[in-house]
């Protein structure tokens, strides 16, 4: 998930842009005149191919340890990176209990809950299907801002949008088949987890938007409070391990490291420099990527209907958040509380 703080102020919530998916929170730094070293469409490829294979590491991991190991290690090496960071820029932390019980709520929602279920769910379903239902967060956004947010008002190409949508998921499903050979407890465990991003988001855009601390302190204070979470939950359902498997442990530190920090750092430097509007288009790239992944290196094996629905359900979700020109140009310039960089997996 993704808090964006807009270049020039803040504006009250109640005209902040509509609600899509996101991961972990980010937040926009002012306007820089320093010219990266790396051109934005290398690393926006580059984030697109880390969250991509983050489902094919998750797979890998979960062979050689429990779900919540999988995901406390994951958290544990993201929380890492992130502190580095955090320490060579020599930013303070958040203050205050009231923020710090925020970024509990939303350590839960958008990193400890989220990634758990997918790390249960990719016991007993492919990493390919656990990557399309990841794609399904900007349905769920859509959906929920509707109740949620009184300011998202629903339109025809929306609502399309989302039937749209909702077909794509009865494509992949097989419901003509009856949903013959699915798993119905891992496949509604990946959906579950792709419906946290939207919940974490709308919480987080009500109570954490304006704090006044950075990007990189609020997304590395989150995945600390997350990290804590899992290390007192993960005991309580699982035993230590009597063995270390090798490759199943560096597929976790490299989801860890790199599917979460440098991937939160990535899409940060992303926001700043083309805004969220184009830094979140990774959300399309991800199940491609993730199906393509799941074939080549796990030998996964789908049906027709696996891309052919993965198609659909990222047309209804590019039509959820689409806009008419004229409304967009009358937002250009306006200080927002946005989401940017789709649902992290």
């Amino acid at each position: 998930m993704c808090y964006e703080i807009a270049r020039s102020r803040v504006v009250r919530m109640s005209t902040a842009t509509p609600a899509r998916t996101v991961s972990a929170p980010v937040i926009a730094p002012p306007p820089t005149t320093r010219r990266p070293a790396v051109d934005w469409r290398i690393r926006f490829a580059l984030l697109s191919l880390i969250w991509g294979f983050s489902f094919l590491l998750i797979k890998v991991g979960t062979g050689g340890y429990a779900p919540f190991q999988v995901t406390f290690g994951r958290l544990f090496f993201g929380t890492a990176v992130l502190a580095a960071a955090i320490a060579f820029r020599r930013e303070r932390l958040p203050r205050g209990a009231r923020t710090w019980g925020h970024l509990a709520v939303a350590a839960l929602l958008l990193n400890a809950a989220p990634f758990s279920l997918f790390a249960y769910a990719e016991q007993t379903i492919p990493s390919t299907l656990a990557g399309i239902c990841n794609a399904t967060s900007p349905l769920w956004g859509m959906a929920l801002s509707l109740v949620a947010l009184s300011e998202d008002r629903p339109t025809r190409r929306r609502v399309a949008g989302l039937g749209v949508g909702f077909l794509g998921v009865l494509t992949v499903l097989g419901v003509w088949q009856g949903f013959s050979g699915l798993d119905f407890r891992g496949t509604a465990m990946a959906l579950v987890a792709s419906l946290c991003y939207p919940v974490g988001w709308i919480y987080v855009r009500r109570t954490l938007a304006g704090t006044g601390s950075s990007h990189l302190t609020l997304t590395g204070s989150q995945l600390l409070v997350a990290t804590v979470e899992l290390a007192l939950v993960t005991p309580l359902f699982t035993a230590l391990p009597r063995s270390f498997p090798v490759v199943p442990l560096l597929a976790v530190a490299a989801l860890g490291a790199l599917g979460t920090g440098v991937a939160l750092l990535l899409q940060y430097g992303l926001v700043a420099e083309v805004g969220p509007t184009t830094a979140q288009m990774v959300t399309y790239f991800i199940p491609v990527i993730a199906t393509a992944a799941g074939v080549a290196v796990l030998g996964e094996n789908i049906g027709w209907n696996t891309p052919v629905g993965a198609v659909i359900v990222l047309a209804g979700a590019a039509l959820t958040q689409s806009r008419p020109m004229r409304r967009r140009a009358g937002r250009r310039g306006r200080s927002a509380v946005t989401s940017a960089g789709g649902s992290q997996p």
